[in-house]
């Protein structure tokens, strides 16, 4: 399957399985937002899809937050909260609780191992 098609398919199940809210603070957009090319959501890979099967792409490895840069000035997007994680390797006395994996996965009823399964049954 094409690649672009896969990522599609991934961002579309996460953004309507989370009715396109962001899912660190609540805010609601609507799909014509979903768009990757706005940067005003992103479908995020709790654990990063380079230690998952077939790349992670299943709506339980996968949580809405809002990207926008400027919506709150002098702060960070939550995307960026939640993708201090990645950049840090998982120190996690360099990110809060609530933006860790575990965290993430319960805020969509999910866990390392649901996604595990699901991506292995990804094709």
């Amino acid at each position: 399957m094409d690649k672009k098609l896969i990522r599609k398919k991934f961002r579309d199940a996460v953004f309507k399985r989370d009715k396109y809210t962001c899912q660190i603070c609540g805010q609601v957009y609507s799909e014509k937002e979903s768009d990757p090319s706005l940067g005003i959501i992103n479908a995020h890979h709790i654990t990063d899809r380079n230690l998952m099967p077939n790349g992670g792409y299943t709506p339980f490895n996968g949580i809405t937050v809002c990207d926008e840069k400027g919506k709150y000035p002098g702060k960070t997007s939550c995307h960026m909260m939640v993708e201090q994680w990645h950049l840090t390797d998982g120190n996690e006395e360099l990110v809060e609780e609530q933006y860790r994996p575990d965290s993430l996965y319960m805020k969509i009823d999910s866990s390392l191992g649901l996604a595990e399964k699901k991506s292995k049954q990804l094709k």
